[in-house]
């Protein structure tokens, strides 16, 4: 009896934004800028690393594999989110909600894991000036990147296929305007143990290590610059990180903010708030961030934007 009770559910409901009824166009309006600012800013990164050959370093490489990445993570939520707004429509297919689940899990890694590598690269380049070519060797490079995505590749499988062992009964309503496992599991009327278990031990280890990572390059390179003797020199050296640093403050405070809090019903929009950050604002701000503060990156985007406006003449 209690197997013929567990019904299985063949689509959830997306409740998003649905409690701000008034301000619908005014959201809707406000995303599409947001993703529209943010898949352009990002195309025009990679369209300047890899048309200026003086930008084909690891900085660089890495800065465009995190492009890519900011691409594809506000693409797995946007859009779908932006469809619900307009057509007032929240449904989602079961096996939808763990594709978008998966891949949101999977581009978040990877950015976490970007933003890992990154501070080892400006910490070779600030420790180790004169050694950073052969240390930055494109073997280690493409292994620094390569790495991180099969990791990011198999984390989220893991969680999904341990989703897919869970019965979802009456209640199909997520409380989120994306499928986040924290906001599936609590669904589940089977014993979710195990999986919460998954989301603290393994979720949390892959984003506990790479802080620890960050804060140990930060700390050697805070060590490094505050033996140069002179205030300019230290200002100069503090700012070709200044760009990394605010991403990396941004990023770990919204993660904190997503899977720190606590699960009682007034953490829901500070969630909310939390994934908007990490999942939207960031890949928007990445861009804008890395080219005004980067002449030569600047340098690039200005002679694709010169050669765009010749093209359009």
């Amino acid at each position: 009896m209690e197997r013929e009770n567990q019904t299985s559910i063949s689509e959830f409901l997306l409740l998003g934004f649905s409690s701000w009824p008034e301000q619908q166009e005014l959201l809707f309006a406000l995303f599409l800028c947001l993703y529209l600012a943010g898949l352009f800013g990002n195309i025009f990164i990679l369209l300047a690393i890899s048309s200026d050959h003086r930008l084909h370093t690891p900085m660089y490489f890495f800065l465009a594999t995190l492009s890519v990445v900011d691409l594809c993570l506000p693409s797995s939520t946007v859009p779908k989110m932006l469809l619900d707004i307009q057509t007032q429509t929240q449904s989602i297919s079961y096996p939808g909600c763990l594709v978008q689940m998966y891949f949101c899990m999977m581009f978040a890694n990877m950015d976490n894991f970007l933003l890992t590598v990154m501070a080892y690269d400006r910490y070779v380049a600030i420790c180790h000036p004169l050694r950073y070519s052969t240390i930055m060797t494109q073997h280690l490079c493409i292994s620094l990147v390569g790495g991180p995505w099969v990791i990011a590749f198999l984390n989220p499988l893991l969680h999904t296929l341990m989703m897919t062992r869970l019965h979802f009964c009456s209640n199909n309503v997520i409380h989120h305007f994306f499928c986040d496992i924290n906001a599936l599991l609590p669904l589940s009327c089977s014993d979710t143990s195990l999986n919460q278990f998954l989301v603290l031990a393994v979720v949390g280890l892959i984003f506990v290590v790479p802080s620890v990572c960050i804060l140990a390059s930060y700390s050697l390179i805070i060590s490094a610059v505050m033996k140069i003797p002179s205030v300019k020199g230290k200002f100069k050296v503090f700012s070709t990180c200044g760009s990394h640093l605010a991403l990396v403050i941004l990023f770990y405070g919204a993660i904190t903010g997503v899977y720190m809090s606590s699960s009682s019903n007034s953490s829901t929009e500070k969630d909310t708030a939390a994934s908007i950050i990490f999942m939207v604002i960031v890949p928007v701000v990445n861009p804008f961030i890395y080219s005004l503060r980067n002449n030569e990156l600047k340098g690039a985007l200005k002679k694709i934007l010169g050669q765009s406006k010749i093209f359009s003449q």
